[in-house]
């Protein structure tokens, strides 16, 4: 071979490994990136060209599928009784991605999940359609019905947990929407995406309050301070009188922190400063507990840390520098005292499971489509904030809440309930309606079987007719009694 043709016969031999490294690396190296990539139509494509598996709410499918025509994507999502389901399962759109569980499990859904290796492989071996997988979730249908329709035409959320497992039972979030009108890729599916968007629907109805909104919990926080007096020491008993002023003088400033109306606060006992809700008292139990040890008391119960149940909830706050005036004002959530529906849920949860808090979840496994169980959810410890003797005293104050105290629109006859009211300032100077807090839990010989926290947003409301036992506590007593009825 003369020199001319050996360099071309060598350019050639480099160009071909050229081209094996470059197919190579995109294979290997860039298959995940490119796979992933939005751009991508053929991912798209290959995800809308079978059924997605459905998410299961008490052994039945909230979701379902529809073949589509005039576009490549063979399939849409369906969803039954989409609104009420909505903050659970989320949207899978082929024109707007996923959220929520659709978004968290969409691998699995879809079928392109890892641990459907050996399903898919039987599939292609005897010539069946690709399937998708499905979440069977902890959900309670009745549950959650009576907290949807007890939130009705009203702004707000509701988050209601096992308080011995960690399972979550009901999940509403209100105003919604419906996942369906906007599965799809087509003009009108386009229209209804628009009308969502939080600048032109200020109600922002996408938006899951009960995990991604936090508000002034207003006095149901006032749970915590009282489990952070009963864990350092500060009370021991909850029928002692304490020494609390009348008005209380906030530390540092002239400052009065006073009382709703006429209530008997000055040196009343823990049992009755939370029967009446008196802010001078844990005002002040706040400032004696500490700021380091309120700050611990509320991040055992879950403050300031995400929660992933397996969806992302946003972090609820308690601030972690604070002169004592604001340790006063945080100490009945007010000041910059912040949280989730869930979060609240937590702490009753806690109270109730005798000082142990379980890790919430709403996923109790993966199903293959051959129905054998490929994930299954183990409950799990998540903290302690409270020894099992000042669980019970706080249980049993809780229950003075309801029996007599500002909870009594939560009694169930013949059911032990505890529970705490609460009416959260906001807005600038307090101008805004206030909001309705009321969380709980019902008790049987078997431990407490569901722990509830429900806010109300009502702008339409009289401000001076607002309140949690009044608007919040009614839609509490219908969860317990749907998932205590079941």
């Amino acid at each position: 071979m003369n020199k001319p043709l050996r360099r071309v016969a060598v350019f050639c031999g480099l160009l071909v490994l050229a081209l094996l490294a470059r197919v190579n690396y995109v294979q290997f190296v860039q298959a995940d990136q490119l796979s992933n990539d939005p751009h991508n139509r053929r991912v798209a494509i290959n995800q809308y060209a079978q059924p997605r598996g459905d998410i299961i709410v008490d052994g039945k499918p909230v979701t379902g599928h529809t073949t589509t025509t005039g576009s490549d994507f063979k399939y849409k999502r369906t969803y039954v009784d989409g609104p009420m389901w909505a903050p659970v399962t989320g949207h899978a759109s082929q024109a707007f991605g996923t959220s929520f569980l659709e978004g968290v499990d969409d691998k699995f859904l879809t079928g392109n999940d890892d641990r459907l290796f050996f399903n898919r492989t039987i599939d292609l071996l005897t010539g069946k359609q690709k399937q998708g997988g499905n979440v069977v979730t902890t959900l309670n249908a009745k549950a959650q019905q009576a907290a949807f329709e007890g939130l009705g035409n009203k702004k707000g959320a509701v988050a209601a947990i096992d308080p011995r497992t960690g399972a979550i039972l009901a999940m509403a979030s209100t105003p919604s929407y419906d996942p369906s009108t906007i599965a799809g890729n087509s003009k009108t599916d386009e229209k209804n995406w628009v009308a969502l968007d939080k600048k032109n629907d200020p109600d922002d109805p996408t938006q899951n309050r009960a995990l991604r909104q936090t508000y002034p919990p207003g006095s149901t926080f006032k749970l915590v301070t009282a489990a952070a007096a009963l864990e350092s020491g500060k009370i021991t008993d909850p029928d002692q009188a304490t020494d609390s002023p009348d008005p209380y003088i906030l530390p540092g400033t002239t400052t009065a922190l006073r009382n709703e109306g006429t209530i008997p606060c000055k040196n009343a006992t823990l049992r009755n400063a939370l029967k009446y809700s008196c802010n001078t008292v844990f005002g002040k139990l706040g400032v004696q507990v500490g700021l380091d040890s309120m700050v611990g008391e509320a991040e055992k119960f879950g403050f300031n840390k995400e929660q992933f149940i397996p969806v992302r909830a946003d972090a609820s706050n308690f601030d972690t520098k604070m002169s004592a005036d604001h340790v006063a004002q945080s100490s009945i959530g007010q000041f910059d005292t912040a949280a989730t529906p869930l979060q609240m849920a937590m702490v009753a949860s806690a109270i109730a499971n005798n000082g142990v808090l379980m890790k919430p979840y709403e996923v109790e496994k993966l199903v293959a489509p051959n129905l054998s169980t490929i994930s299954q959810t183990t409950p799990s410890k998540l903290s302690t904030p409270l020894s099992p003797e000042n669980a019970q005293k706080l249980q049993s104050m809780m229950e003075t809440v309801v029996n007599s105290g500002t909870g009594t629109n939560a009694k169930i006859p013949g059911v032990t309930v505890g529970g705490k009211t609460g009416t959260a300032q906001h807005g600038i100077n307090n101008e805004g309606v206030p909001y309705a807090w009321f969380v709980s839990y019902a008790m049987t010989d078997q431990g407490s079987p569901v722990a509830v926290a429900v806010v109300v947003e009502d702008a339409a409301a009289d401000r001076e007719e607002v309140s949690g036992g009044g608007f919040a506590a009614p839609i509490a007593k219908k969860v317990m009694q749907a998932v205590l009825n079941k």
